[in-house]
C-alpha cells in the first residue's frame, strides 16, 4: 500500500480515501493533491514515486510538467492585465501586437486567443518539436499565418499556440516574457512552487512523466484535418519533457512545473475575489471576466462540446463540474487539473507522473473533486 504523506484536515478526510484509492487500484505512481477552501488550506497530500522503475520517492517540493494546467496560469496573467486597464479582451490583437495584423487578422480580438476561437490552433508551417524553444520562430509564424476557420465562430483547441498568442500580447504590454511576469506577479507575490521556464537548478526535484500507453483519439483524424493538423505538428512525445531544453523554455500553454499545493495556492486568488494569503492579484470584478461565455458548441479540435468563458473551461450538461454555475476548470494532457468554485470558494488541483490519453482531465480527478464537494456538504454533480 501507498504511503500518502501530507496533511488534511479531518472534514476533507474523503479527499485523502479517494487519493490512496487511485494507487490501490493502480492508477498513479506519483502524486499531489490539494484543496484549498474559503481561502485556507484544508489539503495537502502527496505520494509514490517520481519514476518509473519507483526508486526515487515523491517528496513535498516534487514537482512535475502539468502540460495544459500550465494555460490557466497564462489566463491569470492576461486577467491581471486586464483589470489593471493594460488589456483589454475586445480589443484587436493588433493593438498590442501591429504584425498579427497579417492575413486577414486585423480585426481577431484576444478574446477570440482566450477562448481558443483565434483559428490559429495549430503552424500552417512544418514545426519541429525543438521549434517550439523559440520564441520568436513560433510567435512570427503565428503572426503571419491565415486562419484556419472564421474567428469568433467556433473553438479549435489551441493546444500549444495559445500560450505563445496569448503570452507575446502579454510580452507586448509588459516588455516581459509571459514566464518572467507569472513569476513577477503571481508566484512570487503568493509563495507558489510553480515555473514556465524552469531554472536547471530545480531539474534535481522534477519527477518524470509516464507517457500514456494510448495516444488521443484525435490522432486517428485525416491528416489534413483541423484535428491532426493542430495536435500533429510539431509531433510531442511526452518523453521530450525529460529534456533541458523542454524544461527550460516557456511554452506558456505546456510546459509550466509545479504540483498540486502551488496550482491551489495560486487559484485560491481566483476562487476568493482576486485575493489570497494577505495578497490582492485582481478586484473581484476582474475574477468575473472568467464566467463570460465566449464559445459554446462543438470544439473543432477535440471533437467534444465545449464552453469556453475567458480562457478557462465552463461547465456543460455533459461536463458539469459541481453544483455551482461561476465554477471553471482546464486539465492537462495525462490528467492535470486545476478546478475553481467561485462561489464556494473551493479550489481543486491534482498534479501526477502517470498519464492517460485525456487533455481534459480524467476519473481519478474527478474522484478528488467529488469528495471535496461532500466534504463541505455539497451534492457533486
Amino acid at each position: 500500500m501507498t504511503e500518502i504523506h501530507g496533511t488534511c484536515d479531518e472534514r476533507f478526510g474523503g479527499v485523502r480515501d479517494a487519493f490512496a484509492a487511485n494507487f490501490a487500484q493502480g492508477l498513479d505512481v506519483g502524486a499531489s493533491v490539494a484543496v484549498t477552501y474559503r481561502g485556507e488550506p484544508v489539503v495537502d497530500l502527496w505520494g509514490g514515486y517520481t519514476d518509473d522503475a519507483r526508486t526515487r520517492p515523491w517528496e513535498r517540493d516534487s514537482i512535475v510538467n502539468v502540460y495544459s494546467t500550465t494555460k490557466t496560469m497564462t489566463f491569470l496573467c492576461a486577467l491581471i492585465l486586464a483589470d489593471r486597464g493594460e488589456l483589454d479582451f475586445h480589443a484587436p490583437v493588433a493593438k498590442y501586437w501591429p504584425e498579427f495584423a497579417q492575413n486577414g487578422k486585423a480585426a481577431v480580438e484576444v478574446r477570440h486567443l482566450m477562448s481558443h476561437s483565434a483559428g490559429l490552433s495549430g503552424w500552417t508551417e512544418p514545426m519541429k518539436p525543438e521549434d517550439l524553444y523559440d520564441w520568436d520562430k513560433s510567435t512570427r509564424l503565428l503572426a503571419a499565418q491565415a486562419p484556419w476557420w472564421e474567428p469568433g465562430t467556433a473553438s479549435g483547441y489551441h493546444a500549444i499556440t495559445q500560450g505563445y498568442l496569448v503570452g507575446e500580447v502579454v510580452r507586448r504590454i509588459t516588455g516581459k516574457s509571459l514566464g518572467t511576469f507569472f513569476k513577477d506577479e503571481v508566484a512570487t507575490p503568493l509563495g507558489a512552487d510553480f515555473h514556465i521556464g524552469l531554472d536547471p537548478r530545480e531539474f534535481g526535484r522534477v519527477a518524470d512523466l509516464i507517457p500514456p500507453e494510448a495516444v488521443a483519439g484525435a490522432f486517428a483524424a485525416p491528416p489534413d484535418s483541423i484535428p491532426m493538423r493542430t495536435l500533429g505538428n510539431p509531433p510531442l512525445d511526452a518523453l521530450q519533457s525529460r529534456t533541458k531544453g523542454w524544461r527550460m523554455a516557456e511554452i506558456p500553454a505546456a510546459n509550466g512545473h509545479g504540483n498540486a499545493r502551488s496550482i491551489a495556492r495560486i487559484h485560491t486568488a481566483l476562487a476568493n475575489g482576486g485575493e489570497a494569503f494577505g495578497k490582492r492579484l485582481l478586484s473581484a470584478k476582474g475574477c468575473e471576466v472568467v464566467f463570460e461565455e465566449q464559445t459554446n458548441g462543438m470544439d473543432l479540435v477535440l471533437g467534444a462540446p465545449l464552453r469556453f468563458g475567458m480562457g478557462f473551461g465552463l461547465p456543460t450538461p455533459g461536463l458539469p463540474l459541481g453544483p455551482n454555475a461561476r465554477t471553471c476548470f482546464w486539465g492537462g494532457w495525462g490528467g492535470s487539473l486545476a478546478q475553481i468554485d467561485y462561489d464556494d470558494h473551493l479550489v481543486v488541483a491534482f498534479a501526477m507522473t502517470k498519464m492517460n490519453s485525456t487533455t481534459l482531465g480524467d476519473a481519478r480527478g474527478v474522484a478528488l473533486r467529488e469528495a471535496a464537494y461532500r466534504a463541505i456538504g455539497e451534492v457533486p454533480a
